[in-house]
């Protein structure tokens, strides 16, 4: 919002300068972003009044002018302008005065006594562009017909004036007007308020015009009269062109010119129909689906129910709250109008011009709040100006009041404004700032109770009251204390390792770190959860983020795609993020919402070569192993277990559940065939997904003695059916390990070797495959004889056979 200093300043007078009231204002929550003189620096520029005129003797588009500028005798000036005639007054910059550069960043022009065409001139005819008020160089700029012949045009202009350019924010639509910010100045210096007169203006006529308010949830309050005998043509006054212009707004004629000034001034957006086109009576209501309506803008567009509109028996005149119709609008022949100003639900009008691609000064403003108490002396208002104008004759003010706003009262506790702003204020103090506010109050004890007045559309919870008195108290002066609190420093856990290290970990194996949005596709969730159900967001920033993840597959599966598409061939990706579940266990907490579970998970996705190209290493695609090597690395001391299992969105023979401690904890894949196919994926990636809390649980360190002895290692090959796991023959083995006396010893079994037969001539049967096992063994105590270590491997090859191994 922008407007004039001046204008403001016939509201309310504040001792202070134009530098210091920008800052006041700010510092109230109104920020003001620019600060602009309305004319550069320049002087010796007079109002001259053009006494004749005549032809240059040698140039046909030049004229010599005797011009008064109130010195005595008049000066001769060689002016080409087209307008310059007898008897206008104009600006006329004296020999000496500087004029500003015309172009930015180049030097200001000095006149001077000059010849042209042989022709001496004793200054310059000035036009607007030239004295950089506007970019108008089509002619001279014409003044006044008062304006004082000799006097400054500084001041005869108000050049000494500048424009405020505020960035409002969107609770303070009460500060959409001069009325609003001048309100603000008054409280802020417990000043008097000017406000303009409102008078009722005498009422000539009886004519009404019928309404109906059809639709009480889109207009609460609806008032108009009719106004016969304008003169449309009459011209609008300089200072209000001055005003309008200095506020952002181009003059178009003298009824849209008060309707947008009395717009500006008291923040009351109105609509003036051309009476005689308006046929019949109006019906406010919403607009049916197929209605069409062609704008003031020249937009037709296509109505439906969730529209508000003005109708009357031909159909839509007007978009309630926005924009005025084509049809019914004022011309310069019209000569009696209806003048309309209403109250529209904020609800009703929210978001409906933003529909149809455009924005208006009275959307922005309805969609807000608007005063609904004044809908009449804003009439009134808007009345007087057009009559003083215009002329004409008015009829009675129809006020029908269907549905307003019921403002409940909002408490205020005194202690709890204290402990927010960490002033000590007194209930004395904020009750003064309420006055100055003119927010109505009542104390109870140490309990305020406000009724928010009807243009106050913010002020709802106990916060916003104290915002107000913090903004009025000022705040810059509320100091800025350090934090007071108990500053102890607490132990970490040693049991578990930080977040930042795990994180740490997975990037040292080579995988970049992503952060993706919280919600997600609908379809993801199907595709890689199996979730038909998902937790679906009340306001979703975007269509296709609806629904929030349980998993963050999708995510990882979409970045990969976003890297493929920019031409990469190699791509691991992890994610540290929460997903959400339902669960009916999970109460309200300080982190916790009822019903829904938010655990962080871990997730990773490898796609491409499993290394960079080079020459020491073969190129080949990254596989399920490589990985789960990855994994047990990042997990280290943690040993996990991979358990065949099948996943919605992993490939059914190319996945495992991740078991750490007993508890399944997350799960490790291919990504499935299906969806390889529908993402449209070269190849398949790999990818991981854990709960971070058993990534964490690392336990306390124990201490183990190293032993000095050479171990001893031993290989042992097993014949076992295709279908017998890997897992379950180890885990065999050291069951039996652990029930025997050789406990001890056993350090560690490990598969090295896997051989499954590819042809009919090989030793073992098609339904077989061997495994090769390397037992090592070590004491801390002496050397291993070999009868000892014949015997702890003699029990490792018996708790195979529980698994049907036989020796190879």
């Amino acid at each position: 919002m922008q407007f004039p200093e001046s204008w403001l300043r016939t509201f309310v007078t504040p001792p202070l300068s134009t530098d210091a009231l920008a800052h006041q204002l700010t510092m109230a929550g109104l920020e003001v972003e620019e600060v602009n003189p309305v004319a550069p620096p320049f002087d010796k520029i007079v109002v001259g009044h053009v006494l004749s005129t005549e032809k240059h003797p040698d140039a046909d588009r030049l004229n010599v002018c005797k011009v008064d500028v109130g010195s005595g005798e008049p000066l001769q000036i060689v002016c080409g302008a087209p307008n310059v005639k007898p008897g206008i007054k104009v600006p006329c910059a004296l020999v000496g005065a500087v004029l500003p550069p015309a172009e930015e960043g180049g030097k200001p022009f000095a006149i001077k006594i000059g010849k042209l065409r042989g022709v001496e001139s004793y200054g310059m005819l000035c036009s607007a562009r030239e004295l950089k008020l506007s970019e108008d160089h089509g002619g001279l700029l014409i003044l006044a017909d008062d304006a004082a012949v000799g006097a400054n045009v500084r001041d005869v202009l108000a050049l000494d004036d500048s424009v405020f350019v505020i960035k409002l924010t969107p609770n303070k639509a009460d500060c959409l007007s001069i009325h609003g910010v001048a309100r603000e100045v008054a409280a802020l210096n417990g000043l008097p308020l000017t406000v303009p007169a409102m008078t009722p203006v005498p009422v000539t006529l009886s004519d009404v015009l019928p309404v109906k308010i059809s639709a009480p949830d889109l207009c609460g309050r609806f008032s108009g009269r009719i106004i016969r005998g304008v003169n449309a043509r009459a011209a609008t006054p300089a200072w209000m062109v001055q005003r309008l212009e200095r506020a952002g707004q181009r003059s178009i004629s003298a009824l849209v010119d008060i309707s947008n000034y009395v717009m500006l001034e008291l923040g009351r957006p109105s609509h003036v129909f051309d009476l005689d086109k308006v046929h019949g009576g109006l019906d406010v209501r919403w607009g049916k689906l197929g209605e069409q309506i062609k704008l003031l803008n020249g937009n037709t567009i296509e109505l439906d129910a969730n529209v508000g509109v003005i109708a009357a028996e031909q159909g839509v005149e007007s978009l309630a709250g926005i924009m005025g119709g084509d049809a019914t609008a004022v011309s310069l022949d019209t000569t009696n109008i209806y003048l309309e100003a209403a109250f529209w639900w904020p609800t009703a009008i929210q978001g409906r011009a933003r529909r149809y691609n455009f924005s208006t000064d009275a959307a922005h403003r309805f969609e807000r709040g608007v005063d609904y108490a004044t809908t009449v002396e804003h009439i009134e208002r808007i009345s007087a100006l057009i009559l003083d104008i215009c002329g004409g004759q008015a009829g009675p003010v129809d006020d029908q009041i269907v549905n307003l706003p019921q403002r409940a009262p909002v408490k205020l506790r005194v202690a709890r404004a204290v402990r927010v702003l960490g002033v000590p204020l007194s209930a004395q103090q904020i009750g003064d700032i309420f006055t100055r506010l003119g927010l109505e109050h009542t104390l109870d004890g140490d309990v305020f109770s406000v009724t928010p007045p009807t243009y106050r559309f913010d002020l709802e919870i106990e916060e916003d009251l104290i915002e107000e008195v913090a903004r009025i108290y000022g705040f810059e002066n509320i100091p800025a204390n350090p934090p007071v609190a108990v500053s102890e420093m607490r132990p970490t856990n040693e049991a578990q390792r930080s977040v930042h290290a795990i994180r740490h970990r997975i990037a040292a194996r080579d995988y970049q770190e992503v952060v993706n949005f919280a919600f997600v596709e609908e379809e993801w969730e199907r595709d890689f959860a199996g979730n038909d159900t998902p937790i679906r967001l009340l306001n979703p920033i975007a269509s296709q983020l609806a629904v929030m993840r349980t998993t963050l597959i999708g995510s990882l599966v979409d970045k990969v795609r976003y890297n493929l598409n920019r031409k990469a061939s190699r791509v691991r990706l992890f994610e540290v993020g929460r997903v959400f579940l339902r669960d009916a266990a999970v109460a309200d907490g300080g982190l916790t919402v009822a019903g829904y579970r938010q655990p962080v998970m871990a997730g990773g996705i490898a796609y491409g070569p499993a290394n960079e190209e080079q020459w020491g290493v073969a190129t080949r695609p990254v596989d399920f192993f490589d990985v789960k090597g990855d994994l047990e690395t990042i997990l280290l001391p943690l040993r996990a277990r991979f358990e065949k299992a099948e996943h919605p969105a992993l490939h059914p023979g190319r996945s495992a559940r991740i078991v750490i401690d007993g508890q399944p904890a997350g799960w490790l894949g291919e990504l499935h065939p299906r969806l390889l196919q529908k993402y449209e994926l070269a190849q398949s990636p790999v990818i991981f997904e854990l709960a971070l809390d058993a990534m964490r649980a690392i336990g306390m360190p124990a201490y183990r003695e190293v032993s000095r002895f050479q171990a001893v290692t031993r290989d042992l090959a097993l014949v076992v059916k295709q279908d017998v796991s890997v897992q379950s023959v180890l885990d065999a083995m050291q069951a039996a390990v652990a029930r025997s006396a050789h406990a001890g010893i056993v350090q560690a079994i490990a598969l090295f070797d896997e051989f499954r037969p590819k042809n009919a001539g090989s030793s073992l049967a098609q339904d077989e495959k061997s495994l090769a096992f390397r037992i090592t063994m070590q004491d801390t105590g002496s050397t291993l004889q070999d009868e000892t270590v014949e015997a702890a491997v003699a029990v490792v090859r018996e708790g195979a056979t529980a698994c049907g191994a036989k020796l190879r």
